[in-house]
Protein backbone atom coordinates (compact mmCIF):
# COMPACT_ATOMS: atom_id res chain seq x y z
CA UNK A 1 0.00 0.00 0.00
CA UNK A 2 1.35 3.38 -0.69
CA UNK A 3 -0.16 7.10 -0.41
CA UNK A 4 0.31 10.09 0.26
CA UNK A 5 -1.95 12.78 2.35
CA UNK A 6 -1.76 15.80 -0.66
CA UNK A 7 -5.44 15.74 -1.24
CA UNK A 8 -6.11 17.11 2.24
CA UNK A 9 -3.17 19.07 2.88
CA UNK A 10 -4.50 21.41 -0.24
CA UNK A 11 -6.23 23.70 2.57
CA UNK A 12 -3.37 24.59 4.61
CA UNK A 13 -1.88 27.76 2.01
CA UNK A 14 -5.64 29.17 2.50
CA UNK A 15 -5.54 28.86 6.48
CA UNK A 16 -2.39 30.31 6.58
CA UNK A 17 -3.48 33.05 4.07
CA UNK A 18 -6.79 33.79 6.07
CA UNK A 19 -4.76 33.80 9.42
CA UNK A 20 -2.23 36.48 8.15
CA UNK A 21 -4.98 38.32 6.87
CA UNK A 22 -6.77 38.74 10.06
CA UNK A 23 -3.60 38.96 11.91
CA UNK A 24 -2.69 42.53 9.68
CA UNK A 25 -6.52 43.68 9.46
CA UNK A 26 -6.43 43.63 13.85
CA UNK A 27 -3.41 45.40 13.64
CA UNK A 28 -4.69 48.27 11.36
CA UNK A 29 -7.96 48.26 13.57
CA UNK A 30 -5.88 48.61 16.82
CA UNK A 31 -3.87 51.55 14.81
CA UNK A 32 -6.56 53.52 14.08
CA UNK A 33 -8.22 53.04 17.59
CA UNK A 34 -5.01 54.17 19.11
CA UNK A 35 -4.89 57.34 16.55
CA UNK A 36 -8.83 57.80 17.06
CA UNK A 37 -9.60 61.56 19.03
CA UNK A 38 -12.04 59.27 21.51
CA UNK A 39 -10.82 58.93 24.97
CA UNK A 40 -11.20 55.13 24.79
CA UNK A 41 -7.85 53.73 25.52
CA UNK A 42 -6.73 50.63 23.70
CA UNK A 43 -6.23 47.90 26.57
CA UNK A 44 -4.78 44.34 26.15
CA UNK A 45 -8.55 43.26 25.29
CA UNK A 46 -8.28 44.59 21.25
CA UNK A 47 -5.06 42.65 21.26
CA UNK A 48 -6.54 39.38 22.34
CA UNK A 49 -7.65 38.31 18.84
CA UNK A 50 -4.15 38.76 17.46
CA UNK A 51 -2.55 36.59 20.73
CA UNK A 52 -4.99 33.87 19.74
CA UNK A 53 -4.16 34.11 15.57
CA UNK A 54 -0.15 33.53 16.51
CA UNK A 55 -1.21 30.61 18.99
CA UNK A 56 -3.43 29.27 16.35
CA UNK A 57 -0.75 29.64 13.63
CA UNK A 58 2.22 27.99 15.64
CA UNK A 59 -0.31 25.28 16.63
CA UNK A 60 -1.48 24.80 12.76
CA UNK A 61 1.98 24.76 11.26
CA UNK A 62 2.79 22.40 13.99
CA UNK A 63 0.44 20.21 12.51
CA UNK A 64 0.08 20.89 8.79
CA UNK A 65 2.58 18.20 7.53
CA UNK A 66 2.74 16.28 4.60
CA UNK A 67 2.41 12.22 5.15
CA UNK A 68 3.81 9.33 3.17
CA UNK A 69 3.52 5.79 3.97
CA UNK A 70 4.41 3.24 1.62
CA UNK A 71 4.68 -0.43 2.41
CA UNK A 72 4.76 -1.95 -1.08
CA UNK A 73 8.07 -4.68 -1.09
CA UNK A 74 10.45 -6.07 1.70
CA UNK A 75 10.56 -1.95 3.32
CA UNK A 76 8.46 0.41 5.41
CA UNK A 77 8.76 3.70 4.12
CA UNK A 78 8.09 7.04 6.72
CA UNK A 79 8.04 10.46 5.59
CA UNK A 80 6.59 13.74 7.04
CA UNK A 81 8.02 16.80 5.09
CA UNK A 82 6.70 20.63 5.79
CA UNK A 83 3.45 21.85 3.67
CA UNK A 84 3.99 25.59 3.26
CA UNK A 85 7.47 25.33 0.88
CA UNK A 86 7.16 21.69 0.12
CA UNK A 87 7.16 22.35 -3.74
CA UNK A 88 10.85 24.12 -3.55
CA UNK A 89 12.78 22.69 -0.99
CA UNK A 90 12.32 19.61 2.27
CA UNK A 91 12.15 21.13 5.50
CA UNK A 92 10.82 19.90 8.76
CA UNK A 93 11.66 16.44 7.37
CA UNK A 94 11.41 13.22 9.49
CA UNK A 95 12.13 9.94 7.87
CA UNK A 96 12.16 6.17 8.55
CA UNK A 97 12.77 3.50 6.13
CA UNK A 98 13.49 -0.21 7.52
CA UNK A 99 12.99 -3.55 6.57
CA UNK A 100 9.80 -5.40 7.76
CA UNK A 101 10.96 -7.80 10.12
CA UNK A 102 12.15 -5.00 12.31
CA UNK A 103 8.89 -3.64 12.89
CA UNK A 104 7.94 -4.26 16.37
CA UNK A 105 4.59 -2.52 17.23
CA UNK A 106 2.95 0.68 16.22
CA UNK A 107 0.17 3.01 17.84
CA UNK A 108 -1.73 5.83 16.62
CA UNK A 109 -2.93 8.34 18.88
CA UNK A 110 -5.71 10.26 17.54
CA UNK A 111 -7.20 13.06 19.88
CA UNK A 112 -9.24 14.82 17.17
CA UNK A 113 -7.36 18.18 16.12
CA UNK A 114 -4.08 15.70 16.31
CA UNK A 115 -3.11 12.76 15.46
CA UNK A 116 0.05 10.83 15.60
CA UNK A 117 1.59 7.20 14.55
CA UNK A 118 4.28 6.02 16.60
CA UNK A 119 6.21 3.08 15.42
CA UNK A 120 8.75 0.77 16.91
CA UNK A 121 11.37 -1.28 15.58
CA UNK A 122 14.39 -3.47 16.48
CA UNK A 123 17.34 -1.46 16.25
CA UNK A 124 20.92 -3.31 15.92
CA UNK A 125 23.02 0.28 16.47
CA UNK A 126 21.33 0.83 19.57
CA UNK A 127 20.52 -1.16 21.95
CA UNK A 128 16.89 -1.85 22.58
CA UNK A 129 14.10 -0.68 20.24
CA UNK A 130 14.07 2.66 18.48
CA UNK A 131 10.98 5.10 18.84
CA UNK A 132 9.43 7.21 16.07
CA UNK A 133 6.54 9.24 15.99
CA UNK A 134 5.23 10.56 12.70
CA UNK A 135 2.36 13.43 12.54
CA UNK A 136 -0.49 11.76 10.55
CA UNK A 137 -3.39 14.57 11.32
CA UNK A 138 -4.40 15.52 7.77
CA UNK A 139 -4.46 11.58 6.83
CA UNK A 140 -8.23 10.98 5.97
CA UNK A 141 -9.79 8.34 8.12
CA UNK A 142 -9.74 5.50 5.15
CA UNK A 143 -5.99 5.95 4.75
CA UNK A 144 -5.78 5.42 8.76
CA UNK A 145 -7.81 2.61 8.80
CA UNK A 146 -5.11 0.98 5.62
CA UNK A 147 -2.52 1.97 6.98
CA UNK A 148 -3.29 0.33 10.81
CA UNK A 149 -4.22 -2.43 8.38
CA UNK A 150 -1.07 -2.84 6.88
CA UNK A 151 0.93 -2.32 9.81
CA UNK A 152 -0.93 -4.95 11.89
CA UNK A 153 -0.15 -7.63 9.25
CA UNK A 154 3.62 -6.71 9.26
CA UNK A 155 3.43 -7.36 13.49
CA UNK A 156 1.49 -10.32 13.31
CA UNK A 157 3.74 -11.71 10.48
CA UNK A 158 6.81 -10.57 12.51
CA UNK A 159 5.18 -12.42 15.80
CA UNK A 160 4.52 -15.48 13.84
CA UNK A 161 8.11 -15.91 12.80
CA UNK A 162 9.39 -15.01 16.37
Amino acid sequence: MRFKNTNEIKIVPSIYMIIVAAFVTNIFVNLELMASDNQTEVSWNHFLPNIILIVFGIYFHRIAQLFEFDSDGETLNFKNNGVFFSKFMEYRVKRAEFPKGKLIDFSILDLGVFSSLKIIIQSKRIKGPRTYTFNITFLSRKKKRGMKESLRKVVEKNNLTT
